[in-house]
């Protein structure tokens, strides 16, 4: 993946205006659409507001509108910024990060981070290939003298392609018929499919799918090329991500979170710096 420096942020991205620039030119690759004259028309910017005015009739275009940007009285170089602090780091950047770094309030923080996260929430189709499958636990509160026990844990599906894309979502259950359910949703039937000899994944073979295990309880990991390593990595990136930045996370959030680490881990081979590849999901609702 390419290197994209703070010095090339502060090159590429000064002032509020330049921001708005690159959002027109990302957003309106052709021209702007004028409504009013009804085709691409010339439009110059308004000085005293983030939007562009038709050179034929006047109509105001805010390239903002419908994005993540919208309706925001913070300068748009800090929501720049601070996309650019969270493409940063595989393991992430805490709200509290973003206030101290940008200046803003931790309320305004916390609200550019959960709408800048929303961004990462992808679906690029089902996965294909060899496909490792497991599912994690994450978080809960300990209970009981000494080690004790731990409650209220979030059970986490995963799949992931060698070498290709990972698939994560926060489940309530991980018995056999919502498991299958997930997997159909998320890996191709002509898929390779490799687990542990978990009860959830009994039956993949009778729905079509070519399904070998690797048994963890006898203490056995690898088998030629039978194993879940690679699943198995991404959730201890996931979980150190979330214990050593955030801490802790609730159930609530938990999936957004989720979609940040799996966003990160699928471009983690893109040419683009991971800054631009986030700030270029950025689309109009």
């Amino acid at each position: 993946m390419k290197k994209y420096t703070v010095r090339d942020f502060d090159r590429d991205f000064p002032t509020d205006e330049a921001c708005l620039d690159w959002l027109r030119d990302y957003l309106y690759p052709e021209g702007i659409f004028c409504k009013v004259c009804q085709k691409v028309t010339k439009h110059h910017r308004v000085k005293s507001r983030p939007s562009y005015s038709c050179d034929w009739c006047g109509h105001h275009e805010h390239p903002t509108a419908g994005t993540i940007f919208e309706n925001t009285r913070t300068p748009l170089r800090l929501w720049f910024h601070a996309v650019y602090l969270m493409a940063q780091t595989r393991c992430g950047v805490s709200a509290k990060q973003i206030q101290r770094e940008t200046g803003v309030t931790y309320k305004t923080a916390w609200r550019m981070f959960n709408r800048i996260r929303s961004l990462l929430n992808e679906d690029d189709g089902p996965l294909s290939g060899t496909v490792e499958i497991d599912h994690t636990y994450i978080g809960g509160r300990r209970s009981g003298k000494g080690r004790g026990y731990i409650a209220d844990k979030a059970t986490v599906f995963g799949a992931v392609e060698r070498n290709g894309r990972v698939r994560a979502s926060h489940v309530d259950t991980i018995r056999s018929r919502a498991n299958t359910r997930l997997i159909r949703q998320h890996v191709m039937p002509s898929a390779l499919v490799y687990t542990d000899e978990g009860r959830e994944f009994a039956g993949l073979a009778r729905r079509g799918y070519q399904h070998q295990r690797i048994h963890h309880a006898s203490k056995v990991w690898v088998r030629g090329d039978v194993h879940t390593n690679t699943i198995e990595g991404f959730w201890m990136l996931v979980k150190r991500g979330i214990s050593g930045v955030y801490h802790s996370v609730s159930h609530k959030y938990l999936q957004s979170y989720l979609d940040e680490y799996t966003f990160r881990y699928n471009h983690r081979n893109d040419e683009t710096p991971m800054f631009l590849t986030i700030l270029c999901q950025t689309q109009k609702t």
